[in-house]
């Protein structure tokens, strides 16, 4: 399993180059620069800050001082923001996002595993109806909508909760943003768990195991559970990096300070580095929890083996 993992993770490095070259000439193809203003700035001035920021060389040259620095752990200083570096803007902004992210995905994968499993159980009846759908609403309603009704309705009209801000993390300040980060991957895995769950309950063992009495919740938790959680794990990955680095819609109406803000204002004001290292921060979560998803595959089905 351990060697397995160190293949995996040698394998990524190409992957990860790759997406670095494509990012870092794709930014760059797009019409503008760093130093474009609605007020033109002084040709002096204007070639100080390329000369400063070496945009002045071929991009080609632009590129190999990038990953000489890359291969330092030196993610260069941002273009809007000048008094900090990008590192210091994602260490003060990535730990808002994994506390989101993290809550909201523990929050998900809780209750769309109830639901689902409930759901399987109920197959066709009332409340497996109901549970579809509410997960198919809960699909198709995006974060910018839910958002904003939240926090009029707890935040503006019923006063009980904030309607943004951060304030240390505290309880009450976080609670809206996992919710409206949670709802619709509750609605995924809902719908990821009942299809699996409903194929595991009519599995041969699972059948042998009721066949002998055993009591329902023995045979859904030890026998059918395992098995069908396997579908909802290999979405978890990708969600897993998408939550954990933030979400662009969520921080920005709820006035949080996390690393989506940062994606954003740097993609509009062609902030290169501030942006190259948001999309290196993802492609990192990406491939790290891609690999805790096939070792976790090892651990809940004896069938998968990787020696």
């Amino acid at each position: 399993m351990f060697g397995y993992a160190i293949r995996r993770l040698l394998g990524a490095i190409p992957t990860l180059f790759f997406i670095i070259t494509a990012a870092f000439f794709l930014i760059r193809v797009a019409p503008g620069g760093p130093f474009d203003r609605e007020r033109t700035l002084e040709a002096k001035v204007l070639e100080n800050l390329n000369r400063v920021f070496h945009l002045d060389k071929p991009v080609w040259e632009q590129y190999f001082y990038y990953l000489g620095n890359l291969m330092r752990g030196d993610l260069g200083p941002s273009f809007v923001y000048r008094d900090f570096s990008v590192q210091q803007l994602l260490a003060n902004g990535l730990p808002i996002s994994i506390q989101l992210g993290g809550y909201a995905l523990i929050l998900a994968f809780i209750i769309g595993t109830l639901l689902g499993t409930i759901a399987a159980l109920r197959q066709n009846g009332a409340i497996d109806y109901l549970v579809i759908a509410v997960a198919t609403f809960g699909i198709t309603i995006p974060n910018f909508v839910v958002a904003p009704v939240l926090s009029l309705i707890f935040g503006v009209w019923l006063g009980v909760l904030p309607a943004g801000g951060w304030n240390g993390g505290s309880f009450k300040h976080m609670l809206l943003p996992v919710i409206t980060l949670a709802l619709p991957q509750i609605a995924v895995i809902a719908r990821l768990m009942r299809g699996s769950m409903i194929e595991a309950l009519r599995s041969d063992h699972v059948r042998t195991a009721r066949a002998y009495g055993l009591p329902i919740h023995m045979v859904v938790v030890t026998h059918s559970l395992r098995a069908a959680c396997l579908p909802a794990i290999s979405y978890l990955g990708p969600a897993a990096a998408a939550l954990l680095t933030g979400s662009v819609v969520v921080e920005t109406i709820f006035g949080l300070p996390g690393i989506g803000r940062y994606f954003v204002q740097g993609a509009l004001n062609r902030d290169y580095t501030l942006v190259m290292g948001t999309v290196i921060i993802i492609a990192v979560f990406v491939v790290v929890f891609n690999l805790i998803v096939d070792l976790l595959y090892a651990a809940l089905d004896p069938r998968v083996r990787y020696d």
